[in-house]
């Protein structure tokens, strides 16, 4: 029997309630992820069949943790759940529903490098240059037009006012098209195709509906309206929906998440039961009610007051520093200070920050003063280059009409198929209306390919033709060791025997475990079925609770997590709040709410640090502190003193310049280091520190535009310039 004993009167309400369409409104640390996990357990031991329950997640590790409570709570009843993120649980509709929008059942996920692959290719199809649109920036706004639910023919007709759009909507109809003819999708698709399939087999919705007969959503308030229309197509008549959100941690916009679904849920969904958790277990009641102070200068949002019984504890900590290095010393020194007087440990600690550049004076620092760290959110695994030039090879093997994953591995390891060479398979291939893949059958048909050249293409061929006989009679994990000393990547990579090929090497073997791994946790799986987690897996998912290292994150990335001790570091104007020259009110309010996450994340002590001075985009910039700092209850607040035994009195330009540079770890460009994007700050010997504004073409021929001190304007050959990168 279930007891709901440890649950306090509201949160055992909420349990229990099994009637019309219901909003739990849980403040920060109120205890929602153990609501909706007992709510789940309640629901099956009042008789609802485990399989019939779809609950939805935004993360992959926050699904698995909550199935492994719901299974102690239960029993193995919890493995039969449909329970994961959005993307996950509609990937797997899609797999069995394929065929019903025109699509194979192992296609491929393609991840924001991937698209950002396919909008360049669509480019150079259309002959449109990147000297007149930029392929990021492209690829961002058919991103946001596709959260919003805006297809290349809407755009087209309502939404082109310039040039620019005009270019943009040749882009997208064309890049929608490639996608197709991949046999692929992107994570906007993986919400979209769905929508799709339901509104135009209404069947299949039917059995969707009817299987589904208890809809539950955790991070309601982080829905984009793709997430929101698939809810209410699936919400059967009797609205048995359940959705756990708070509206004041809503800070994902920028990606297409909507506040108004849960403004709007009591207006869309009828005779609506709402449940309000108040009561805060994580902070002590000075953060909360700091926390307080500032969030009630939005004007959208929900009525909750939010209390605690924890004690009072300290005031929050205000350190007002020089400049970023001042900064970084503070912090460090305070970490020093809260170890040895509080025997806290350095896995108690976090630093948030509002954009990831802000980590680099961190971790100058952090080395210096041999504080152990960990980023959250930088380079994720599966992002970095060796890791995914095999799993392209395992797209390939799954699905041969992956254009864009097979022009990813086509000369890699080399052998000899140069971007001539492919360039002409790709004009073979669309004048006869076949695959790049069916091409290299025919290699010998297209025009001036030299004969050696047509032999490699032939031998890479008849590998991947071996591995794809191979895919049903190995395991994921067999056959991908197998593929890996073939291409002879192990051996490669020791004889070149540097730290970087050593890292990559390590990488590699890191992948084969994750696979073998995967493979005896699910033996029946298939490749594809891998291939799928990986593509929506991300850095949190992979970060590991168990080791003692202070940790550097994004306010973004530190949402759902809680921290004994809390440093919010760059809390400056145009830094946090993010540049609000020509923002919204609304963007502000967002901002405001991100402000009150990073606060909400603390159990103990939180810091505040601001900066006179920082370098920003080439030069000293002085700040002001943010008007957030300003908004907090005076009563909640202590100005603290001190530069960790540093100069605080302010530095000329010239000082703060070189110090920047003392000891400073430069990282070469080559065109296998992809660190190098638009925004990077970059030195050259010559011209001296300069901020990236443009990059223009591909591989050896590549451009970029630097603005140098002084306004400085040159445009580089990479090949030549010797650009060193510092972030």
């Amino acid at each position: 029997m279930l007891s709901l004993k440890s649950l306090n009167p509201e949160q055992k309400k909420a349990v229990e309630f099994d009637g019309a369409p219901s909003i739990i409104i849980a403040g920060a640390g109120s205890g929602k992820t153990r609501v909706l996990t007992y709510k789940i357990a309640y629901l099956i031991e009042q008789g609802y069949n485990p399989g019939e329950i779809l609950a939805l997640t935004f993360t992959n590790k926050a699904a698995k943790e909550m199935k492994e409570r719901i299974k102690k709570l239960i029993g193995v009843k919890a493995q039969e759940l449909w329970m994961g993120t959005f993307h996950s649980t509609f990937a797997k509709i899609l797999r069995i529903e394929a065929k019903s929008i025109n699509y194979d059942n192992n296609f491929s996920i393609y991840d924001a490098e991937d698209s950002l692959a396919l909008v360049n290719s669509a480019m150079t199809g259309l002959n449109i240059s990147s000297d007149t649109v930029n392929a990021n920036s492209v690829r961002h706004r058919i991103s946001y037009l596709k959260n919003h639910m805006i297809f290349p023919k809407e755009f087209k007709e309502r939404m082109m006012a310039s040039f620019l759009d005009e270019k943009i909507a040749e882009i997208y109809e064309e890049y929608q098209f490639r996608i197709t003819e991949n046999n692929a999708m992107d994570f906007e698709d993986l919400l979209l195709k769905p929508i799709e399939l339901f509104e135009n087999n209404p069947k299949i919705l039917q059995k969707y509906k009817k299987k589904f007969s208890y809809l539950l959503v955790d991070e309601f308030q982080d829905t984009n309206k793709a997430q929101y229309e698939l809810l209410k197509l699936l919400a059967t008549k009797d609205g048995k929906i359940c959705v756990v959100g708070d509206d004041a941690q809503s800070i994902y916009s920028w990606r297409g998440a909507e506040i108004t679904n849960m403004l709007n849920f009591e207006k869309d969904f009828r005779k609506v039961k709402v449940f309000r958790l108040e009561q805060n277990y994580r902070s002590t009641k000075n953060i909360l009610a700091a926390a307080d102070s500032i969030i009630k200068n939005n004007r959208d949002q929900l009525e909750k007051t939010l209390w605690t019984s924890n004690e009072e504890g300290e005031p929050l900590s205000l350190l007002k520093c020089s400049d970023e290095k001042d900064e970084a010393y503070q912090i460090a020194k305070f970490i020093k200070e809260e170890i040895h007087e509080n025997k806290l440990s350095m896995k108690d600690f976090a630093i948030l920050y509002r954009t990831n550049a802000q980590s680099r004076a961190l971790e100058d620092i952090f080395r210096r003063e041999k504080i152990p760290y960990v980023i959250i959110g930088g380079i994720e695994f599966y992002k970095r280059k060796e890791v995914k030039d095999i799993v392209a090879y395992l797209r390939v093997i799954t699905n041969q009409q992956d254009e864009e994953s097979l022009l990813r591995i086509m000369n890699f390891p080399q052998r000899g198929i140069g971007s001539t060479t492919i360039g002409r398979m790709i004009g073979f291939a669309r004048k006869h209306g076949i695959t790049l893949f069916d091409t290299m059958s025919r290699v010998f048909e297209v025009i001036d390919i030299k004969e050696r050249i047509q032999k490699n293409v032939k031998g890479f061929k008849i590998l991947l033709d071996k591995y794809i006989g191979l895919r049903t009679k190995l395991s994921a994990s067999e056959l991908t060791r197998s593929l890996i000393d073939e291409l002879g990547l192990i051996r490669m990579f020791r004889e070149e025997n540097n730290p970087e090929s050593l890292n990559r090497l390590q990488n590699i073997e890191e992948l084969l475990s994750a696979i073998t791994d995967y493979s005896k946790e699910k033996p029946e799986a298939k490749l594809e079925d891998y291939l799928q987690e990986v593509a929506l897996i991300n850095d949190l998912d992979l970060a590991k609770d168990d080791t003692n290292l202070v940790t550097m994150m994004t306010i973004h990335a530190a949402k759902g997590l809680e921290f004994p001790v809390v440093f919010m570091s760059g809390c400056e104007e145009d830094i946090f709040p993010l540049s609000t020259k020509f923002s919204s009110d609304a963007s502000v309010e967002e901002e405001r709410r991100l402000f009150y996450v990073a606060m909400t994340r603390a159990q103990k002590k939180v810091y505040i640090s601001h900066a006179r001075s920082r370098y920003r985009f080439g030069e000293v910039a002085y700040q002001n502190r943010s008007r957030f700092i300003d908004e907090l209850d005076a009563k909640t607040l202590s100005e603290m003193n001190g530069n960790a035994g540093r100069k605080a009195n302010r530095k000329s330009k010239k000082e703060i310049y070189y110090e920047y540079f003392e000891n400073l770890d430069y990282e070469d460009f080559t065109q296998e280091n992809r660190s190098l994007k638009i925004g990077s700050r970059v030195m050259h010997d010559k011209f001296g520190m300069g901020k990236v504004i443009q990059l223009i073409g591909a591989g050896e021929n590549q451009k970029a535009t630097v603005s140098f001190e002084g306004n400085n304007v040159k445009q580089l050959m990479l090949k030549f310039a010797k650009l060193k990168v510092l972030n």
